[in-house]
């Protein structure tokens, strides 16, 4: 039997609390993203920078292409398992803000605060910044000069043995004219912002299928450039390089679970939220298998591993720089396609925390003409912009990952909290394989969160404190919170 909290500003009968108050004569979010809207919003963020640039960082790391396949099954496979998760919790649930109704649901409010602050403070400004980074990195392909370094500083750092190296280049000023962009775009309406990212996934995906198919009508390769296939030796490195590899497949895979935060907005969301996650989850792992493929079949495993833009060298070593320019341009449109889906469902937890009053109230806003939260866009981009300014590629998507897979695995705990806490309620979708589909997500999850703490042990540090940092302000803002239902 659920139950609301008492009231924070009187009694159980007393007056209604401020947020309260105000939240009566708000508008509310429109359901204006359909069943290829719904889907694009899965595929256009997890189709992104990830398979144009990580296949390099994996092998630097795996040293192996059978450990490189095996980096992207796993996790595929680890991905799939979550998104048969968060379709039950989806289809269930279809409330703005996504993880953070289902955490308050499945574990209590001080959870879906917990992931809602890191959501918004360290996870999706990480996650924009990094799809930002990577877009300036297609760009530098066909303008070097974006990313030529125009002055260095030396930064000290606590705990660090030397001082950190900071390079600035055009790249960075750049990245955040993208993000202000894009964010403009997403702030005019959702429904615009939704038929930008059908048609730039669109693009994309055919982007990707170009890159196969050229690689296999027109490249000079062969099976000889699939060496070494193995490792050449077995050990405690072996594994330690294998979750490397599995943290960079994790980044190009992220993007799963964003509709689930826009599922206020999504029409008919029992149907097309459960349908967007398998098949677009599945359609993307089949895609970036073939894409892999496609690289190791036309360039040489050391060429991959030491390559900054693995796709364009590819094209460039069989049709030459103009053609590799013209499907780097096609990259770049890519990118954009994943920076706006990430914007687009992004500002949806700030805004669902600041309409509850437990963060700030400004993000709780919707804009009466617009229809959009206007100023959780604002904020995000906000700090987006200042952590593509202090940020390589390869750091940003390493913070994220640490941060959001805490999260992920926590949200996917829900399953099994909320069918212990809230057995009756309404289920259009149930999870497949169901306990030991959300087990092996879990456990996954924390492989790949220890592995990054030791792998990054200061930069982690740093995302833990941060995400910690949200307990200080939660006391304070619960007091001018909602009341939120919580069940018992």
């Amino acid at each position: 039997m659920s139950r609301r909290r008492k009231n924070r500003t009187g009694g159980a009968g007393g007056a209604p609390g401020a947020a309260a108050v105000e939240n009566a004569a708000r508008p509310d979010l429109v359901r204006g993203l359909g069943p290829w809207a719904a889907a694009s919003i899965v595929v256009g963020t997890m189709v992104g920078t990830g398979i144009f640039l990580v296949p390099s960082s994996m092998a630097t790391s795996a040293q192996s292409i059978g450990l490189v396949f095996l980096a992207w099954i796993l996790g595929g496979a680890l991905s799939l398992c979550g998104a048969l998760s968060y379709a039950e919790l989806g289809a269930a649930i279809p409330e703005a803000g996504g993880d953070y109704a289902y955490l308050n649901r499945g574990f209590g409010p001080r959870w879906g605060y917990l992931f809602g602050w890191m959501h918004s403070v360290v996870g999706r400004p990480c996650s924009v910044a990094t799809i930002a980074a990577g877009l300036m990195r297609f760009i530098s392909f066909l303008r070097p000069s974006v990313g030529e370094t125009v002055a260095t500083y030396a930064i000290p750092l606590p705990f660090a043995h030397a001082p950190y190296t900071y390079h600035l280049s055009p790249s960075e000023p750049l990245a955040v004219c993208a993000i202000a962009a894009v964010t403009l775009i997403n702030y005019f309406g959702v429904r615009l912002g939704g038929r930008v990212q059908v048609t730039l996934t669109t693009i994309k995906i055919l982007a990707v299928t170009a890159v196969i198919g050229l690689a296999a009508f027109m490249g000079h390769g062969g099976v000889h450039n699939f060496q070494p296939f193995l490792p050449d030796a077995w050990g405690s490195g072996l594994w330690t390089g294998l979750l490397a590899a599995m943290v960079a497949a994790a980044w190009a895979y992220d993007g799963w679970s964003n509709v689930n935060l826009v599922g206020s907005e999504v029409f008919e969301p029992q149907r097309n939220i459960p349908l967007a996650l398998i098949a677009g989850v599945s359609g993307v792992m089949l895609l970036y298998l073939l894409a892999n493929a496609a690289y190791f079949w036309a360039l040489p495993f050391a060429a991959v591993a030491h390559s900054q833009h693995v796709a364009s060298d590819m094209i460039a070593s069989f049709a030459g720089s103009r053609a590799a320019e013209w499907l780097t341009v096609a990259m770049v449109i890519s990118a954009l396609g994943t920076l706006n889906s990430s914007i687009l469902s992004g500002a949806r937890v700030p805004y669902a925390m600041g309409r509850d009053g437990l963060f700030f109230r400004f993000t709780g806003r919707v804009h009466p003409a617009f229809r959009t939260p206007g100023g959780a866009l604002a904020f995000q981009a906000f700090l987006a912009s200042v952590l593509a300014l202090t940020g390589t590629f390869e750091d940003l998507f390493s913070l994220f990952i640490f941060a959001q897979w805490i999260f992920y695995g926590l949200v996917v705990a829900a399953v099994y909290g909320l069918r212990r806490r809230e057995p009756d309620l309404p289920r259009a979708y149930h999870t497949w394989g169901y306990p030991w589909t959300p087990a092996v997500f879990i456990a996954g999850a924390v492989a790949l969160t220890v592995s990054l703490w030791a792998a990054r042990p200061i930069r982690s540090s740093i995302g833990l404190a941060l995400i910690l940092l949200g307990l200080v302000f939660y006391k304070r803002w619960q007091r001018n919170g909602t009341a939120i239902p919580q069940q018992g």
